[in-house]
Parts: structure tokens; sequence; C-alpha cells
């Protein structure tokens, strides 16, 4: 712009000189022309310079915008470093979270099944308060002892006062003494019973017991068609014969021998009452 500007000023100054003798006027009017075009001309200096501090001014702003863009950039790269740590410790949190609730959940489940279970043992607690309670008199008088074998209940009768030495009839006091027993064990719901005989370890061998398991096993049976007569149904009770197998005591004595020659009515525990008795009960009878 500047060039063009001056190469025509120039260009009229020759043009004027060159034609020699020039009217007043016209030179007026030629000097005009330069005037305006050195106003013009400086004028586009004054532009041009304004335009290049502009450019400069802009170019700082540029340069500071970079700066920015580059620390905005920065920022934004250590925001998103952040936001991927707190998504990291929201997923640990969360999984955290999952397991805590499932880990209540066992407790929970855990503590509902020790409550269950404690109020089965309660309820067996308060079965055996009741039979002891039922028996008293019979405990008291010597005729019968209760305890605990193997976590079953045991009713124990000494069958001196049951049977004569070396028989499987029943005295009538023995006889009234099992009816009296079978009469309240029938009282006692949905429980069955096995009535067990025990002998001592001295051998008998007679044509009708030929062994010590033949006379336990006939004095169980007596015992439980005498229960049946007094009303217990026969469903809900059996026989079994351990023989000397089984000792309560030493038979190194009278004593011994004595305490030996039992018989036991066993209250059967419900199975149904243990842990796990329903997925046992499932998998015996898939396989059936």
């Amino acid at each position: 712009m500047k060039r063009q500007t001056s190469s025509l000023a120039m260009g009229l100054l020759l043009a004027s000189l060159s034609v020699g003798c020039v009217s007043a006027k016209k030179y007026e009017a030629l000097e005009a022309d330069l005037a305006k075009t050195r106003d013009e001309l400086s004028q586009s200096r004054a532009q041009s310079q304004d335009l290049e501090a502009a450019l400069a001014d802009a170019q700082l702003e540029i340069e500071a915008l970079g700066g920015q863009i580059s620390g905005l950039e920065e920022d934004l790269a250590v925001a998103e470093a952040r936001a991927s740590d707190a998504e990291s410790q929201l997923a640990n949190v969360l999984k955290d979270r999952s397991s805590l609730e499932a880990s209540v959940e066992e407790m929970q489940q855990a503590l509902a099944e020790l409550q269950r279970l404690k109020k089965q043992a309660e309820a067996r607690a308060s079965e055996y308060r009741g039979v002891l309670a039922k028996f008293k008199s019979l405990i008291d008088n010597g005729k019968l002892k209760a305890k605990i074998v193997d976590g079953r209940m045991v009713l124990e009768l000494q069958t001196d006062i049951l049977f004569g030495s070396g028989s499987a009839k029943l005295s009538e006091e023995g006889a009234a003494t099992i009816r009296e027993v079978g009469g309240l064990l029938a009282e006692i719901p949905e429980r069955r019973f096995q009535v067990e005989g025990h002998t001592d370890n001295v051998p008998i061998k007679t044509k009708t017991y030929p062994s010590n398991w033949e006379l336990a096993s006939a004095r169980a049976i007596n015992v439980v068609k005498e229960m049946a007569d007094a009303g217990m149904p026969g469903k809900r009770v059996s026989a079994a014969a351990f023989a000397d197998t089984r000792p309560a005591a030493s038979n190194d004595s009278d004593e011994g021998r004595a305490r030996n020659r039992r018989i036991e009515i066993v209250i059967v525990p419900d199975l149904s009452d243990l842990p796990g008795a329903d997925q046992i009960e499932k998998m015996f009878n898939s396989q059936s």
C-alpha cells in the first residue's frame, strides 16, 4: 500500500516536470494532490503501525491463550486421573459393600439357624424335663433311672426287679412297673421308643436260652408286649438285644454285674431336628 502511493506521487511529479511550464492553477492542483497523497500515505503508515501493534497484541494474546490452554489441558489430565481414581475407589467401595452385604446376609442366616437350633434344643430340654417329672416317683423309689447316653434319653430298669434269675417272664411287680412306665410314655406325643435288653457276662446255656443273646432278646420283647398291653401303639415301640456287649459297669463284681443286667427304654431322637436333615432326606429319596 505504501509503495503504490509513493510511486503514484513520484509519477505525478515527473509528469509535471516533463511538461515544462504548467499553469498555476494546474500546479496548485498537483500540489494539492501531492499533499493529499502524502496525507493518505501518512495515514496508511499510521494504520499499518496500528495493525502491526494490534497484530503484536493479538500474538501476545494468542500466546497467553496457548499457555492457558496448556494449563487447562494439564488440569484436565489431573481431573481425569482423579476421576479414574475416584471410579476405582467407587468400584472398590461397591465391591466391599457387596461383600459386606453378603457377609451380613450370611450372618443373618447363620443367626436364624442358630436361633432355630436353640429353640429345638430348648424344646428337647423341656421334653426331657417333662419326662423326668412324669417318672419322678419311680425314680425316687429306686425302680427307674434316667440318663443321657449318646445324646439319647434313656430310662433304665434293673432286670432283678423285673425278672427271675435266668428268666424272661415278668414278675407281677415287674409287669406292674412296665405297665406304669408304658402308660406314661404313651402320653408323650409323636415319639418312638426302643426297648433294649442287656445282660452281664455270665454265660447262659439252656434249651430255652442257648446264650445271653436269646435271654436279652426275650426280655426286651416281653417288655414291649407289656407296654403295648398298657396302651402303647405298636408302631411306636420296638425291641433290641445287646447281650453283654454294652456293659454299664465292670463285670468283676456282683454289684457291677447287677448293674449290667438291665432293660433300657430309649427315647428315639427325631432325626428331622438335626441340621441339614431336609437335604439328607432329599438325597436319599432321590436315589430310590
